[in-house]
């Protein structure tokens, strides 16, 4: 058995800077991952399963055949046939242990698509190249192609366009969410103002504070819209800032998730347990950046808990 970490995905800043012919608006983010995440494992087997554990299995227990990680497998396993046409048909036993909660604005579904192409690349001994792969997270949503690179990058267009950023200096991050979930669809459709303009910088600052002074300097241009369908946002980014040593609190992606900078993990994770307790009803988890992309690795199924 194999498998790879899902990390959660974390709009630095987000920057609406446009919008197509179609509807489609048009992005500008530096986009980054937490250690903190869902895990998603794969073990050889004559046909494609999803087996679901972990704290917030519930939220997406319904979804069946509509589950990202299903629609993944089933996408990658079609191009891989296609690739080795009378071959034996593509299997694996998929194990999800979801840890971050739905609809939140983290790349939650996104991250697990894209662990799920990584882990399968791995298992059928990549029978794609590099660019089928970016083709199919892209079908699996905008979101997927930032987190099949599952590192630091500058996000243009859709979500499509991705450019590898400078590695982010050593920082502590604070997730929390309000227990509600937030459709993206909902929040760009109740966006509203002029569009904003392109908020990338170079060089990247070499600390945590550099970084949340830089931040401060762009925004979340969802923010707006998220608060007017969903107002306990607000309260959520009012206690992050409160916390001892938080550098920058924001929302991140469209919503409700939110987060707090910090100056290494030891400060958020101090954070982290006095928000836990002080909020026992929110959703909230605590770690650091990460610099590179999780390994895929022989791993055992992790147990709910």
């Amino acid at each position: 058995m194999i498998g790879v970490f899902a990390p959660a995905k974390i709009n630095l800043y987000l920057h609406v800077v446009g919008r197509r012919a179609d509807g489609y608006h048009l992005l500008d983010s530096l986009v980054a991952f937490a250690d903190i995440g869902d895990f998603v494992t794969a073990a050889p087997a004559e046909s494609l399963t999803l087996a679901i554990g972990g704290p917030e299995a519930g939220a997406i227990a319904g979804l069946g055949e509509d589950n990202l990680v299903m629609r993944a497998a089933r996408l990658f396993a079609a191009e891989a046939a296609a690739n080795r046409p009378g071959g034996v048909p593509f299997g694996a036993a998929l194990y999800l242990d979801k840890r971050l909660p739905a609809a939140a604005g983290i790349g939650g579904g996104s991250s697990d698509a894209a662990a799920t192409l990584r882990v399968l690349d791995r298992l059928w001994h990549r029978p794609v190249d590099p660019a089928a792969l970016a083709a199919l997270a892209l079908k699996l949503g905008a979101d997927t192609p930032a987190c099949l690179a599952a590192r630091p990058v500058w996000v243009g267009g859709i979500g499509e366009r991705i450019e590898e950023a400078a590695a982010l200096p050593p920082a502590g991050i604070v997730l929390a969410n309000p227990r509600r979930s937030l459709p993206t669809a909902e929040v760009f459709a109740a966006r509203r103002g002029a569009f904003a303009g392109i908020g990338r910088f170079d060089p990247m600052p070499r600390d945590a504070a550099a970084l949340a002074a830089v931040l401060a300097d762009r925004g979340n241009d969802l923010t707006d819209a998220a608060l007017s369908l969903l107002p306990e946002i607000a309260a959520v980014l009012e206690r992050l800032a409160q916390l001892p040593g938080a550098l920058l609190a924001r929302m991140s992606g469209s919503g409700a998730t939110c987060f707090a900078l910090f100056d290494d993990r030891e400060a958020a994770l101090a954070a982290g347990a006095l928000l836990a307790h002080s909020e026992p009803q929110w959703w909230s988890a605590a770690g650091a950046l990460m610099t590179a992309p999780p390994p895929v690795e022989t791993a055992a199924r992790r147990v709910e808990g």
